[in-house]
């Protein structure tokens, strides 16, 4: 039997963004994005500001420039995909924030809502390969 994440997806002004709970190899709680250009123009990832809250109403923030060093560009019809480990402690927890992209001809830079994904530790997760 073979388990098959549950994607959730949102979609602003052509940006499609996917999460869901996974597992990287090092790490056994981790989430998932899949983000993807459905615009006409190239687009350039700028950073993120993610929070995962946990069960006790602790906060772990994530905001910095880039994807793990990268600044991705986009063309219409690609995507980026991109995986990170949840806090150590965690047992069950939401994540939820945005991304920045910026859009190459307006150069107007946007905040695009990431889907609201529940992480739980010990629960079945997509597994991913870095």
């Amino acid at each position: 039997m073979s388990f098959e994440p549950e994607y959730i997806t949102t979609q602003t002004n052509g940006i499609e963004i996917s999460a869901c709970q996974a597992m990287l190899d090092d790490a056994p709680c981790a989430y998932y994005l899949r983000i993807e250009n459905n615009t006409f123009e190239k687009i350039q990832l700028l950073g993120k500001d993610f929070c995962i809250t946990d069960e006790q109403g602790n906060n772990f923030y994530n905001t910095e420039v880039g994807f793990k060093g990268e600044l991705p560009e986009l063309n219409p019809g690609e995507y980026f995909e991109y995986a990170a480990e949840a806090p150590t402690s965690l047992k069950h927890g939401v994540l939820y924030g945005s991304c920045r992209i910026v859009r190459e001809k307006s150069k107007a830079i946007e905040e695009v809502k990431i889907p609201t994904v529940t992480i739980e530790t010990g629960e079945k997760t997509k597994k991913i390969y870095n």
